[in-house]
């Protein structure tokens, strides 16, 4: 039963957004002539160990701070359901973290031939960085993510330094253009966001969890969505248009799924809950894009 339970609490359908960024932009590298089996395997396997802290967190977090409470529409929470104790949980972010970082070093260790001395550095800290940014989402009495600032947390870390940092690791290089893809998987995962955030809306507000849906209401929230995916679109498109020409615009077939999305959202009147499973499209989407760009940019 405990097995179960935390195989639950990992929340694993989380992983394949998390993984979006770190697979467009090796496959980016793979298409500049950069490719390292070692340094993608411990970019995914480093990914997942954070993603899953972050869950495991989260789950402590939000019990802790009160927002888990019997009119959160989503799933159960492990803590709240009281299948897992505070003190076990509190003791797998320990445990999760101390993984997370000897991944990322690993990860560095296989980059090395790659990064200069200020790189190698930048990376370590990185590496600490996104452990903190994982914990302190919902843990702490100043977790950012009770403050508005989740969204722009989630665009940093799941679309610049996860596409970003993963492609220099490859090739030592920074590429301006990879800018694009970047901003167009962070604007989709953001979104993934705030489908959740309008989803508990209600409950948030109650708690005192100042999302950025609670801040300026849920009919702003809609449109803010709207503008997130349009943006993604455009910034994807542009970039697959410059790297493949005509071609590359076939990378972007599941955004009509999206755009059948954005409709769904827009007629929603009051029905939040109803978000739970758009959250999951959108998720599986933005992982799809990743896919179908990757295997346009290498033809």
């Amino acid at each position: 039963m405990k097995i179960k339970s935390w195989i639950t609490a990992f929340r694993l359908r989380t992983l394949p957004l998390s993984l979006s960024g770190i697979i467009l932009g090796s496959f980016i590298a793979l298409s500049n002539g950069y490719w390292n089996w070692s340094i993608f395997i411990f970019a995914v396997f480093t990914t997942v160990l954070f993603q899953v802290l972050s869950n495991l967190a989260n789950d402590l977090g939000d019990s802790i701070n009160g927002a888990d409470t019997e009119e959160r529409i989503g799933p159960l929470r492990a803590v709240q359901s009281g299948e897992i104790s505070k003190l076990s949980m509190k003791r797998a972010v320990y445990f999760f973290s101390f993984l997370s970082l000897v991944s990322a070093v690993l990860l560095i260790f296989y980059s090395i031939q790659n990064l200069t001395e200020e790189l190698l550095y930048f990376y370590f800290s990185l590496a600490v960085l996104c452990i903190a940014a994982a914990i302190f989402y919902t843990v702490g009495k100043k977790a950012y993510g009770y403050n508005g600032l989740g969204d722009l947390f989630v665009f940093i870390f799941f679309g610049l330094v996860s596409l970003l940092g993963v492609y220099t690791l490859y090739s030592s290089d920074f590429n301006n253009i990879n800018i694009l893809p970047a901003i167009s998987i962070g604007l989709l995962s953001t979104a993934v966001l705030n489908l959740n955030n309008m989803r508990d809306q209600v409950n948030d507000k109650n708690v005192g969890k100042n999302t950025i849906v609670v801040k300026i209401g849920p009919k702003n929230a809609v449109l803010y969505h709207v503008l997130l995916i349009l943006t993604s679109f455009v910034s994807l498109a542009y970039f697959m248009f410059l790297e493949k020409g005509g071609i590359g615009l076939l990378a972007l077939l599941p955004f009509l799924l999206l755009f059948k999305h954005i409709s769904y959202v827009l007629s929603v009147k009051d029905k939040y809950k109803m978000f739970d499973t758009e959250l999951k499209k959108v998720a599986i989407l933005t992982f799809i894009l990743s896919i179908t760009s990757s295997i346009i940019l290498n033809l």
